[in-house]
């Protein structure tokens, strides 16, 4: 894409209500317009990072056997009044329309999943079924001040599996952990599984997935030999302790951004909505159920939150909006500009994402400036000295040094 007409444009100042890194950035890069506390718009760039997100998160649930639905965001209050919800949960929108019928706006799905599978799901044989979809969602948050990590409106993964046993649950569970750690190894990220208070949602023991940043609202107790990890506030141990899981390492405590979790709803929701299946004796049972989460807005902005410096964001290659900012230093019609173009247009024809800096008016240290603060990986830059020496400028967007290489090596790093 060339950069000249992509309409956002960079912003030199932070804005000064947002206090997290994430908003920061993302704001003066022009990655998402902020509509209020909590309420953010995704931007071209943005769009195209939170898209990307979202594909890792599809195809690893799809690897997993989930099948992906999109369900209602206006729900009808019924189902949320018989399970208790509509007056316990205290984060849920509720509109009342013109006809003084009362709805929600969905902050979950259980209220609206159970009964769906009810409908196909009558035998032992229809069971375990992963049911997940990709969505927005809504919570009236008190504390809405985090940027788009803690959102008012926000996109999350949510997906439910129902199972003939708890046995059975505890082994989807164990497989939907290595998926959502492949998602955030993925996306760039070291996220560590903990134990933590099922809250609103179980009595049970619930399970997050947190990624170690100083930035974090969370604090956890860690071991550094092992994947020993647990939330502060359930912990028996603390930090100086020995490791109760491999006895090798020692505890550490830290900050952390909760990035996904999962809930043991046992049969809770089934006998609510009287969901029961036929089980191979004959007998009418009620499935075992669970819930797994991930905020993919809220990912986005811990990606921002972990991968930063002084001049701006630093993408992953994974989930970057461009793998190249290709940046001419020239003027219309010269020699410069006609090389920076037969590159961006073999960069092009193989299929390689590029944002092309091929604005009029600008200077090299304001090109380089928005280069740093968008943050794709890797800048190439074309200019008189580099037309002249044969060369391509290149440099990842975390290193400090920058290297010449001719122009076929450049173009051949990326292959059809």
């Amino acid at each position: 894409m060339r950069q000249s007409q992509l309409f956002t444009k960079t912003r030199r100042d932070a804005p000064k209500d947002e206090v997290t890194r994430n908003a920061e950035l993302l704001i003066r890069a022009g990655f998402v317009h902020k509509e209020m506390a909590g309420v953010y718009s995704y931007l071209p760039l943005g769009l195209k990072v939170l898209t990307k997100i979202e594909n890792i998160v599809r195809e690893e649930m799809n690897k997993i056997g989930g099948q992906e639905i999109r369900m209602a965001t206006l729900h009808p209050s019924e189902p949320w009044k018989q399970t208790g919800a509509w007056d316990s949960v205290d984060v849920l929108f509720k509109i009342q329309s013109r006809t003084e019928k009362e709805y929600a706006l969905g902050q979950s799905e259980e209220e609206i999943v159970t009964p769906i599978a009810r409908e196909y799901v009558q035998s032992y044989k229809d069971l375990p079924v992963a049911i997940y979809q990709i969505a927005q969602k809504y919570r009236d948050e008190l504390r809405a001040k985090s940027g788009i990590m803690r959102g008012r409106e926000f996109g999350m993964k949510d997906m439910y599996s129902f199972h003939a046993s708890e046995e059975d649950f505890a082994r989807y569970y164990h497989i939907v952990k290595e998926a959502y750690l492949n998602i955030y190894r993925r996306c760039g990220l070291n996220a560590r599984a903990t134990e933590a208070s099922g809250g609103a949602f179980s009595k049970k023991i619930s399970y997050e997935f947190m990624v170690l940043t100083n930035t974090g609202e969370d604090s956890v107790v860690y071991c550094n030999a092992c994947d020993y990890c647990v939330n502060s506030e359930v912990a028996k141990e603390k930090a100086g302790d020995a490791c109760p899981a491999c006895g090798k390492g020692d505890l550490k405590s830290a900050k952390a951004v909760e990035a996904g979790n999962v809930f043991d709803l046992g049969q809770r929701y089934p006998k609510v909505f009287h969901f029961t299946y036929k089980a191979e004796d004959g007998s009418d049972n009620y499935p075992y159920m669970g819930c797994y989460g991930i905020g993919t807005t809220r990912l986005l902005g811990t990606i921002v939150e972990t991968n930063y410096d002084d001049k701006g964001i630093i993408w992953p290659e994974s989930v970057a909006p461009f793998k190249i900012h290709l940046i001419l230093l020239g003027g219309p019609g010269d020699e410069v500009t006609a090389e920076a173009e037969r590159l961006y247009k073999g960069l092009s024809n193989r299929g390689v994402e590029v944002l092309y800096d091929d604005r009029e008016g600008k200077s090299a240290g304001e090109k380089f400036q928005d280069a740093d603060l968008i943050g794709l990986p890797l800048r190439a830059v074309i200019s008189k000295d580099t037309v002249q020496k044969g060369k391509v400028e290149i440099k990842k967007r975390a290193s400090k040094s920058a290297e010449l290489i001719s122009p076929e090596d450049f173009l051949n790093i990326f292959h059809d």
